[in-house]
């Protein structure tokens, strides 16, 4: 590992592996001495760390934390990072908010403390511009590369025992929409002018018309497939997998869940079963539950509360296995998923995955393993550990977001989510089952109704900044307007209003009644 101490936007020193001092450029920036060491060692790890933290630099983790070369890690010890909170006005992705307490997923890089391999900075060499500003720099690659394949996170525990020491200031304005204009779609520099003027009184038209003199930075030419992946971690160690299915009214769709499973080269241990019927007196119609062998253990639990959320709960504290697969009654998969999916994890070295999940006629987007903004309650593998603190919240039962809401539960924990292409799932979207009763929802009488659904602003204000709120209530303002009947703007923009703070009281209800 090489290790570069830097002041003041300049290479102070550099460190070899064995602790011989290694000349440098004096003259040249932070990001181009790194793209010279990465010539020069181009199988090594390289680390930065400003001066100031450099006795507090865990060396000694370092190497297992960096269990990959295809990853990104670095620590910003201040409460804000270098863009500031605005930037939450055009992300609404969970990349936004990062819990500073546990290795967390992030595009956001500092330039206090850091590790990358020289074989990433070896592909993006003269493909992405060696800013002066190292915190740009840094955010710039994280940014472009992140959906590429590069796993970037915050980690705490690349520094020990330390005080923040001095204050960070935050990127101005003029550079805040030099990076957007530089990393998201032109509309996005206009839509921050419009919430920065609604939200903050402020005019930055100075720094819109300053974008100008700057184009996007295409990714397209950057590609990390040669980057090898193959973590030193080893978080498969017995193998086991338990199946957790909720399912109401589907008897052949699960029938067939269960035939994919008993065909599996790696057979799971317990499939956990939790079937709901809300009709009083009713009983079990899974007769081939006992009437077949299966060379699994079955758990069955009927019970006549409906809700998603509640069965996977019941599930949940059933589960005894190292994973847990947590899946849907009409998915259906191939003999080789369990095996082809534990293959994977073990190469990858992390805990929840989602897997591509698609129906027919759908077309795979995503095809490299990326870090996931979602998660999937009906496709995923996650180790149990990690879902010790977790369950799925009866806020959201009967609406939407407790998928999300689980997920973050996960990141907020050090849990990251990847995205898995292959092994793949198809999911039948099958017709919804029957036994179902529409759901009493404490909101449906009111003569003015919620918009969004009060489950969609429950995630947004446990799980978002401020500035993500904002801007997420600017872009439904404007989606939602084709889709409803008034079409007087001021007349709209009333009614928006009203049912906006509807949502919002049901919402903070929801938390209140949940204890979220």
């Amino acid at each position: 590992m090489i290790l570069v101490y830097h002041k003041n936007n300049r290479i102070s020193r550099v460190i070899s592996e064995d602790k011989a001092e290694l000349l440098f450029d004096k003259k040249a920036t932070i990001a181009e001495g790194l793209s010279e060491l990465a010539l020069q060692f181009p199988k090594s790890k390289i680390a930065w760390c400003k001066e100031v933290f450099q006795e507090n630099l865990n060396i000694k983790e370092m190497e297992s934390l960096f269990h990959h070369d295809k990853m990104m890690l670095s620590y910003h010890p201040w409460e804000l990072n270098f863009l500031g909170r605005k930037i939450g006005y055009i992300e609404e992705s969970p990349f936004i908010k990062v819990n500073k307490k546990v290795s967390y997923p992030t595009w956001q890089m500092s330039s206090a403390v850091g590790v990358v391999h020289a074989s990433l900075l070896l592909e993006i060499n003269n493909k992405i511009k060696k800013d002066i500003d190292f915190d740009y720099y840094l955010n710039s690659v994280a940014k472009i590369c992140m959906p590429l394949g590069l796993m970037c996170y915050s980690e705490p525990r690349l520094l020990l025992d330390f005080e923040t020491k001095g204050t960070y200031k935050e990127a101005s304005l003029y550079i805040l929409f030099r990076f957007v204009k530089q990393h998201y779609k032109t509309r996005w520099v206009f839509l921050m002018v419009f919430n920065l003027m609604l939200y903050e009184k402020k005019l930055p038209f100075l720094a819109m018309i300053y974008t100008g003199f700057y184009n996007n930075r295409i990714k397209s030419i950057i590609n990390l497939d040669s980057i090898s992946v193959n973590s030193s971690l080893k978080v498969v160690d017995e193998a086991t997998i338990d199946v957790i299915i909720p399912t109401i009214g589907r008897k052949k769709q699960l029938y067939d869940v269960l035939c994919d499973l008993r065909k599996q080269t790696h057979l799971p241990q317990n499939i956990i079963i939790v079937e709901q019927n809300p009709i009083e007196a009713s009983q079990s119609e899974l007769d081939y539950l006992q009437n077949e062998q299966w060379p699994f253990i079955i758990k069955h639990t009927f019970t006549h509360q409906a809700g998603a959320c509640n069965a996977r709960n019941i599930a949940l504290k059933q589960t005894q296995s190292e994973w847990i697969f947590l899946a849907d009654d009409d998915i259906r998969i191939s003999e080789l998923f369990i095996q082809k999916a534990l293959e994977n994890i073990k190469k990858i070295g992390f805990k929840s995955v989602s897997f591509s999940c698609l129906r027919i006629d759908e077309k795979q987007v995503y095809k490299k393993i990326i870090q996931w903004g979602s998660f999937g309650s009906g496709c995923s593998i996650v180790s149990k550990k990690s879902l010790n603190n977790c369950n799925f919240n009866m806020g959201f039962e009967f609406g939407y977001g407790e998928d999300s809401d689980f997920g973050m539960q996960l990141r907020n924990q050090g849990a990251d989510i990847l995205y898995l292409p292959e092994p793949s799932i198809l999911h039948l979207k099958a017709p919804i089952g029957g036994f179902r009763t529409k759901p009493q929802l404490q909101w449906q009488e009111d003569s003015v109704q919620p918009k969004p659904s009060p489950t969609v602003l429950l995630f947004q204000i446990v799980h978002n900044t401020q500035e993500q709120i904002r801007g997420y209530k600017t872009i439904l303002f404007f989606k939602y307007y084709k889709h409803q009947n008034i079409k007087n703007p001021f007349r709209y923009y009333s009614n928006f209003k009203k049912q906006w703070n509807k949502s919002v009281f049901w919402a903070n209800q929801l938390r209140q009644q949940n204890e979220i």
